[in-house]
């Protein structure tokens, strides 16, 4: 099965978004990872709904959202008009993630729902048939940059399982810490979607980064 490559634009330079946006279209890439933080739900900040709507008219990839917010189910809405093509959901946030998955289907969205480093995936049992993406953090959520958390593999190990014994569609896609020394052990594991930031954005060429994930 082929795999997905979500380059992550918080590691991106924001003063040159333009440039950055046609280099991914050029780009083996097939998402654009875009994480919204609300200084609440995660220690940082970082940017929202201005600067998602300001992207969508210049790419026709993949908007891959991934909201680190309080309540995002007040947000569905003005997200799918922002151009948000997947909408994810921290478990964590959600006291309604059953009815959020809905809304945001309903919205005609992906509904992806997040499971910080502690959360066990078995939490998502009563929900994975409804789910058309997971996103496991293979770091804590908030910053970039972070090392890779090694129990990560089991997880996903784990998440397959759990997706192919219900006859789930949902996509697993890893969070943090990607980089070529660890993206085959994730595919191997079960992983479809891998999104990195810093790999990427730190490198020297990030066009030829994005191909070489794409080619593992």
């Amino acid at each position: 099965m082929p795999h997905y490559i979500a380059p992550s634009l918080l590691a991106s330079d924001f003063s040159k978004i333009g440039e950055t946006c046609k280099m991914l279209d050029r780009s083996s890439a097939d998402y654009y990872h875009l994480d919204v933080m609300d200084g609440v739900f995660v220690p940082n900040i970082s940017f929202g709904l201005p600067v998602i709507s300001a992207m969508r008219p210049f790419s026709e990839k993949v908007f891959d959202v991934h909201l680190m917010i309080v309540q995002p189910e007040r947000y569905i809405e003005d997200f799918k008009k922002a151009g948000a093509d997947i909408l994810t959901v921290h478990y964590e946030a959600s006291t309604h993630l059953h009815r959020t998955i809905g809304a945001i289907r309903e919205a005609g969205m992906e509904a992806g729902v997040a499971l910080n480093p502690h959360t066990p995936v078995r939490l998502l049992e009563d929900v994975i048939a409804d789910v058309d993406l997971v996103c496991l953090m293979g770091v804590n959520p908030g910053f970039g940059g972070q090392k890779f958390i090694e129990h990560t593999y089991a997880k996903t190990r784990q998440l397959r399982e759990m997706i192919d014994r219900v006859g789930g569609h949902a996509k697993i896609e890893i969070d943090g810490g990607v980089n070529l020394d660890n993206a085959p052990l994730l595919l191997q594991a079960g992983a479809d979607v891998l999104v990195a930031g810093s790999f990427v954005f730190s490198s020297e060429n990030p066009e030829a980064t994005i191909s070489a994930l794409k080619s593992v």
